[in-house]
């Protein structure tokens, strides 16, 4: 199976400009390609997992990737998909950002001469003079268009400011700088950037009278329709230290029976004709299923070792067992009064308020070593912290709490 069709099979294209050329391009290995990274964290998210992969895939089979780093683009901030405008970060910020990302990116890409390559769009988004730019490429975009883009119209109900509408004309000059510098002939991002996709081809065929392609990955949601990639309204990282391999094993662990399938097949790299078995495992196996996705995307992330670790954890935690070695921990200064069950549930951020907390504790979902918590009075001895306090979250989410 060919790269492209294996794409399709898997899932994984929404929208391209030119199927036809595109499919030619990536067959034979003669796509440069870029995928965007906005800095607006120190930390990628499984929400990026689409694109690494992708690029891993492509990678395989010959096309060379372009790791493009916001420097310059987060100076701004991406208005789609947000109700809000994104938090303003420092240059300093920024460029700790993009080094936590390449890191990370290593894991998935290999970097190198004539392997992939990774810019940085400040090397020349932030050298651009306001009126040059204006003159050079401005007449190329109709404020018309613009405000029809579909990445623009959450924010219009509650206010575009002028900084965020400019975000599509830095996304297409990118595609044009890295067209006519480095040789990029195709951008790839999320479907949600559709918009801002084809106003880099448009800016390109208009400025150089040359075709430049764009292809759009599916984003990936749950079936009810909402972005995966988050536990409790937190992002699940790929930092170790923010997201442990545990917890981010147990997330793919816990994902719904109905996503289960679509997450092997979009994510993992086990070849088709497996996956085509695996979807005919008896329904009495769903667990089977979760705990490979687990496993792999695991690996992928954090290594066979860490992956195995959270495996045993895992294992031991659900057969009522005790290895919590590998269990997401936090250090907490503890009063000698103690501490209020409701208080440590904040304090391990296994709850967003005290309301939440109580409700959870109310419903019967809330266990410490192993018992049931009734009393949302309940008050933990300092002393019983020294070995550590196994908190249960419902019957999957494990954390332990240990004074400092």
């Amino acid at each position: 199976m060919k790269i492209y069709d294996e794409l399709k099979a898997r899932g994984l294209i929404a929208q391209v400009t030119n199927e036809e050329e595109i499919e030619k391009m990536v067959n034979a290995g003669e796509a440069k390609f870029y995928i965007g990274f906005d800095c607006t964290a120190d930390s990628l998210t499984a929400g990026h997992f689409m694109a690494l992969t992708l690029m891993k895939r492509l990678q395989m089979a010959g096309n060379k990737p372009v790791a493009l780093i916001g420097g310059g683009t987060t100076m701004i901030g991406d208005p789609s998909g947000r109700t809000d405008m994104r938090k303003m970060l420092t240059k300093e910020d920024i460029d700790h950002n993009a080094a936590c990302f390449k890191k990370q990116m290593e894991r998935f890409i290999e970097f190198g001469p004539g392997k992939a390559e990774m810019v940085n769009n400040a090397d020349w988004l932030l050298k651009l003079n306001y009126v040059e730019l204006l003159r050079e490429v401005g007449a190329c975009f109709s404020v018309n268009n613009m405000l029809r883009a579909e990445c623009y119209k959450q924010r219009m109900e509650k206010g575009l400011s002028f900084l965020e509408f400019n975000y599509m004309i830095m996304q297409s000059y990118d595609f044009y700088w890295l067209f006519k510098n480095k040789g990029c002939n195709m951008q790839f991002g999320g479907d949600d950037q559709w918009s801002n996709m084809l106003g880099g081809t448009e800016l390109i065929r208009r400025k150089l009278g040359k075709d430049a392609h764009a292809m759009t990955i599916t984003l990936l949601t749950d079936s009810q329709g909402k972005k995966m990639g988050k536990t409790a309204g937190n992002a699940v990282w790929l930092d170790p230290d923010k997201t442990s391999p545990f917890e981010f094993f147990q997330y793919w662990r816990n994902v719904g029976d109905a996503d289960v399938m679509k997450c092997i097949r979009m994510l993992t790299f086990i070849p088709i004709e497996e996956i085509e078995e695996i979807e005919k495992w008896d329904d009495s196996r769903i667990n089977e299923k979760k705990e490979l996705l687990a496993y792999e995307l695991t690996s992928l992330v954090h290594g066979r070792e860490e992956a195995e670790k959270a495996k045993e954890a895992s294992h031991a935690l659900f057969a009522g067992g005790g290895d919590d070695s590998n269990m997401p921990t936090t250090e907490l200064e503890v009063p000698e009064e103690g501490m209020n069950v409701i208080d440590l549930m904040l304090a391990c951020q296994l709850a967003a308020s005290k309301g939440e907390a109580r409700r959870l504790i109310q419903q019967g979902g809330v266990a410490l070593n192993g018992e049931k918590v009734a009393d949302i009075g309940m008050i933990i001895p300092k002393a019983a912290f020294a070995e550590g306090i196994k908190i249960r979250k419902g019957k999957k989410i494990f954390h332990k709490a240990v004074a400092k």
